[in-house]
């Protein structure tokens, strides 16, 4: 097998309040972990100035390259260049947290209306019934919430009270709700996750100026990265990044079919969330860009999942489940956490659901069959990790 001498990597993020410099920071930390589980060198080099999105080169090499460099004999065996763009979508995310605190609420309640009414709540369940409680959860919680403090708020009157004793019991609950409850919910990324079902809706629907636009920006990002000569191209995404992916690459295809010609392409979707956006009934488009990736002959798609994820759809087709019954299906790709670190670790982030759906990104304790800094800036092809009996390093 061919090793990988330079690569050019996209990746998209998922739904975090992280920019391009705070994404390069993370990548930089685990691919130091997986450096050192493997046995590898690795240097990250700095941003490249002016890069939107921000990238930067990294170089891995065996474990005695620089003693092989200072000598004079080169690097032993194998050395890689990858060069990462992370196309984050932080401003998204900052504009749709930007407004106070009731703001939020209600256009989270609001978009939670709008899934229900497009049977994606009914799609979840039907596919994944974990997502569908996933859904559910910051809904239901603050809904509680609003009626504990409306409770808290008449309790005056259902005990018998003048109602002048409302003046002590509405400020008492607003107090409830704004320093008791607030504060508990954030424990759980309640507004974090309300703005999340916000970005799902207009994925789906694609009726908001400002992500169209924006999306449209980073295609014409992506397309002049894609005119770096590689040997090998890959196009990785974690979690709501998937459906940012898919519209930006299904973009490029629509207009230029054989963008991809003569190049070997990887689509390697991480937790993917685009059934998030596609199982709504308006998301024809995005559907539709699934069904343009997938066909894409030039394109192997790889669909990591993960049993203890629950914020992803384990098992599901992406592609069949996306109208496209007909078209090459992504190979599935099934990974445990529990095998990537440590017991002690493991038992620490468990029960911390979105921290198990970060992991996809982050670096492992344990030598596993996936790891994200070796997909993205390993010696092998990216396609290796569709073979559960490939080698992950050369002998």
């Amino acid at each position: 097998m061919k090793l990988i001498e330079k690569r050019v990597v996209l990746h998209f993020t998922g739904f975090e309040p992280l920019d391009g410099v705070a994404h390069k920071a993370r990548y930089e930390r685990s691919a130091r972990q997986s450096a050192a589980v493997w046995g590898y060198s690795l240097e990250t080099g700095a941003p490249e100035a002016g890069s939107d999105p921000l990238s930067f080169v990294v170089t891995t090499g065996g474990r005695d390259a620089d003693k092989a460099a200072a000598e004079g004999t080169g690097f032993p065996g194998w050395q890689t260049k990858s060069r990462i763009h992370m196309v984050d979508h932080d401003t998204l995310v900052s504009r749709l947290r930007g407004g106070n605190t009731l703001s939020q609420i209600m256009a989270g309640f609001r978009s939670c209306a709008e899934i229900m009414l497009e049977g994606g709540m009914r799609e979840y369940f039907r596919h994944a019934w974990r997502f569908g409680l996933f859904f559910l959860f910051p809904f239901l919680l603050t809904a509680l919430a609003i009626a504990l403090t409306a409770q808290i708020a008449i309790m005056p009157y259902g005990l018998g009270f003048s109602p002048w004793h409302m003046l002590w019991s509405g400020p008492l609950a607003l107090c409830f709700f704004i320093f008791a409850f607030l504060p508990f919910s954030e424990r759980f990324h309640t507004l974090h996750l309300f703005a999340d079902w916000v970005m799902a809706v207009a994925l789906g629907r694609m009726d908001r100026t400002d992500f169209n636009d924006w999306l449209e920006d980073r295609a014409a990002a992506v397309r002049k990265a894609l005119d770096e000569e590689a040997d090998e191209y890959v196009i990785s995404s974690h979690s709501m990044g998937s459906s940012v992916a898919a519209h930006v690459i299904g973009i490029l295809l629509e207009r230029e079919p054989e963008i991809f010609k003569g190049k070997r392409v990887v689509f390697a979707t991480l937790g993917s969330a685009i059934l998030q956006c596609a199982l709504l009934s308006s998301a024809t488009q995005l559907r539709a860009r699934v069904g343009l990736i997938a066909r894409c002959p030039e394109i192997s798609w790889l669909d990591v999942q993960c049993l203890t994820d629950s914020i992803n759809f384990y098992k599901v087709p992406v592609v069949a489940v996306s109208g496209h019954a007909d078209a090459p299906p992504a190979k599935m790709i099934l990974i445990r956490v529990k095998q990537m670190l440590t017991p002690e670790h493991y038992r620490k982030i468990r029960k911390d659901q979105l921290r198990v759906h970060r992991q996809y990104v982050l670096g492992p304790d344990l030598q596993a069959s996936f790891d994200f800094t070796l997909l993205t800036s390993g010696p092998m092809p990216a396609s290796v990790f569709a073979d559960p009996d490939e080698k992950r390093m050369p002998g």
